[in-house]
């Protein structure tokens, strides 16, 4: 496919990102008034009208749906095109990357096996052959990796290591390392042993199985990585996403309100701090908003400067329609395309993972994830032709393995909703 193929595509995406910010604009307007209607209302009458309700509910979701266009719009325009293979050394197609490129689209269209079990015996590749499937090319495996970054929350905000082996272990330290001032003659003192622990973050199998016809795979035309990335790419992002928030560590991923939750006056290494909202599955109905400042200050300084919010659209809804004591909107919408939502300046990732307001729920998160979480990749994305299972069809079971964990217990805070 050529730049020009792309061309009107990436012309339209354009017109229609602006066409959807004004509909955002709007859309926001007719809700804050909606929303200032419903105030004054309850007010003046200590209750709300059950007509401007329901009209504040559905433009809440008609913004929902404006949102999730952005969204869509934006990832769209962001995703490179696989046109251009990567694998060029000073301006020349590297030898190794392009044989590799035609032994695997030769296995992908045709079965055929050998030439990359020829690359995979020169490399001396462990675990290849029809059992564990074959390594995709670099430029399948980096196309997944870059579409799983846009898709997935937690893994946009966390730190993302690749690892060769099967375990990513990293040391810390209980106590804090030993310091202090001392005069530049005076004598050091002995400084004691520092208590060290060991966290580990094993990487876990993950799979999708995306299938096509034999005809489909016979197009010349169509770009068989590009075509294995998209389809894998929600599949992928939807486990890891669930995983990441609330995966169990058993065969999976240990999502961050997996671990232990505990007061954060209370706070100790290995637990996730939280605070409650006061009220048993809501928000105050006085100043509801300063629950969200507390749990902003309860994050030290020095997380709080790269911190976000995490929540699902239920929640978000809900927030939007807090004010400060000025009368401003404590969420703001996106300013330009790609960029968050804002709730009391901070960054609004949306994961819809994370639980709903309910009693004893923890629906919001606050943190600095990249120094709070973390996501290993194994290298490699393996894949083994099935043309047998679901004939006419062909699928493709398509693995990979990732782990993560919480590295940094202070980096992130909760929010309770309850007494």
């Amino acid at each position: 496919m050529t730049h020009l193929d792309h061309a009107p595509e990436t012309k339209a995406s354009g017109a229609d990102l602006t066409l959807a910010f004004e509909d955002l604009r709007y859309t926001l307007e007719s809700y804050r008034a909606a929303n200032d209607e419903r105030l004054a209302g309850i007010e003046a009458r200590h209750s709300a009208d059950p007509l401007t309700e329901e009209k504040l509910t559905r433009l809440d979701s008609a913004l929902d749906d404006t949102m999730r266009r952005i969204d869509r719009l934006t990832l769209d325009r962001a995703r490179p095109a696989l046109g251009h293979e990567s694998g060029h050394q000073g301006g020349h197609r590297d030898p190794l990357v392009a044989e590799h490129k035609a032994a695997f689209a030769a296995y992908v269209r045709s079965g055929e096996a050998g030439g990359l079990k020829r690359l995979e015996s020169k490399a001396l590749s462990a675990g290849s052959g029809p059992d564990g499937g074959y390594l995709a090319p670099s430029t399948v495996e980096g196309e997944i990796l870059r579409r799983l970054a846009n898709v997935s929350p937690i893994r946009t905000l966390a730190t993302v290591r690749t690892i060769s082996s099967g375990t990513y272990k990293k040391a810390f330290s209980t106590t804090g390392p030993a310091s202090g001032w001392v005069a530049e003659t005076a004598a050091r003192p002995q400084a004691g042993s520092p208590t060290l622990a060991e966290l580990s973050f094993p990487a876990m199998e993950l799979y999708a199985m995306p299938a096509a016809t034999q005809t489909l795979l016979d197009d010349a035309i169509v770009n068989i990585d590009q075509w294995i990335a998209e389809e894998v790419e929600h599949a992928f992002a939807e486990q890891e996403g669930a995983a990441f928030v609330n995966g169990d560590g058993i065969d999976k991923p240990k999502g961050f309100l997996a671990y232990p939750t505990i007061a954060d006056a209370s706070w100790s290494w290995g637990n996730i701090g939280v605070l409650n909202s006061g009220v048993a599955g809501a928000f105050p109905a006085s100043n509801p908003s300063d629950v969200l400042v507390d749990l902003v200050y309860a994050l030290k300084a020095g997380y709080r400067q790269n911190a976000s919010f995490v929540m699902n659209r239920k929640t978000q809804a809900a927030i939007r329609k807090f004010k400060d004591t000025s009368g401003q909107y404590l969420w703001q919408p996106p300013a330009s395309a790609g960029a968050p939502a804002t709730l009391l300046g901070f960054p609004v990732a949306e994961a819809e993972d994370m639980p709903n307001i309910a009693n004893n729920a923890v629906s919001i998160a606050f943190g600095d994830f990249r120094r709070g979480y973390l996501v290993v990749d194994r290298a490699g994305v393996r894949i083994l032709r099935d043309p047998y299972s679901a004939k006419p069809y062909v699928l493709f079971y398509t693995t990979k393995r990732v782990g993560g964990g919480v590295q940094d217990f202070a980096a992130i805070k909760g929010l309770k909703f309850a007494v």
